[in-house]
């Protein structure tokens, strides 16, 4: 039987996030860099014959039809394939979270599937099925860190000039979770910022410009306002990741970044800690490249 095993699915942080508008149909329009991180998912997938689809969950629990599931039957019946796949998913980034997981596996799982089921589709293909999945699916298919605009829906790579430095960062999750509809549903939602630019990005990544969607968060989720103070009171300025709960922070201390752990047993039951090392490209990202799927 074919399989490919220990396929990493990364999480992302958005560095900023700036809400510039709010389109006619409702949707709103952003700004935000997004950044790859080492906090990974991890996949297996061995081809089936009956053409079924089944998953098997070898961590947390994930709903019936979680992205990596609508993303096979997606390509599936976009192709055409009578192959089937049994997809293993060791969940570790948590949801509701703001870091892009379920988008991450629905890509992996994509990319995946294009060479198990010998398919050959270029990757501007999947990115147009991954698009209809989520937003964040086709970022996480071009495997670059990324100027992000319109809805999410426009990806840019980040040009050589303003690669991001190799850094670490200290990610917290909290308990609760958040819902994204109902932070860009709230009516005190900023939807006015300026535009953002690459070149005042790039003149301070780590720093540059704020999250819009935190103060309408903070609001409905209380447990980042303690997340945020645990990371101030170590000496880290800390922010909110895109429309989730989790709050990163990034650790520019030496020598050693589990230091700020030295405490870790005294944080509230169910944080997520973790630090962090950003990723110049995703490690899929040859298998998204147009010359290896033809």
């Amino acid at each position: 039987m074919q399989a490919l095993y220990d396929v990493p699915a990364p999480a992302k942080l958005n560095l900023f996030l700036h809400v510039t508008g709010r389109r006619a149909d409702g949707y709103h329009l952003l700004q935000s860099v997004f950044m790859l991180i080492d906090w990974c998912d991890t996949l297996h997938f061995e081809r089936r014959t009956d053409g079924r689809i089944a998953r098997t969950d070898l961590g947390e629990p994930l709903p019936a039809l979680d992205l990596s599931v609508r993303a096979a039957q997606a390509l599936q019946a976009a192709t055409g394939c009578d192959a089937g796949v049994q997809i293993c998913v060791f969940k570790r980034i948590p949801a509701q979270a703001g870091m892009g997981g379920g988008s991450s596996d629905a890509a992996t799982t994509l990319l995946a599937l294009n060479r198990l089921w010998d398919l050959r589709l270029p990757r501007a293909a999947l990115e147009r099925i991954g698009l209809a999945l989520g937003a964040d699916v086709p970022f996480f298919l071009r495997g670059h860190n990324a100027w992000v605009e319109g809805i999410g829906e426009q990806i840019t790579p980040l040009a050589p000039t303003v690669q991001l430095p190799a850094a670490r960062f200290v990610v917290v999750k909290p308990t609760a979770g958040l819902d994204t509809r109902e932070i860009f549903s709230s009516p005190g939602l900023q939807r006015n910022s300026e535009a953002a630019t690459i070149l005042g990005f790039a003149a301070a990544p780590y720093s540059y410009g704020r999250n819009d969607l935190q103060p309408v968060a903070q609001v409905l989720c209380p447990e980042i306002n303690q997340a945020i103070a645990w990371l101030q009171s170590r000496g880290l300025q800390a922010r909110m990741t895109g429309s989730g709960s989790a709050v990163f922070a990034q650790w520019a201390h030496t020598p050693d970044p589990d230091d700020v752990f030295v405490d870790v047993a005294q944080t509230p039951k169910g944080w997520q800690v973790k630090v962090c090392k950003n990723l110049m490209l995703h490690p899929l990202v040859d298998w998204a490249s147009d010359e290896s799927l033809r």
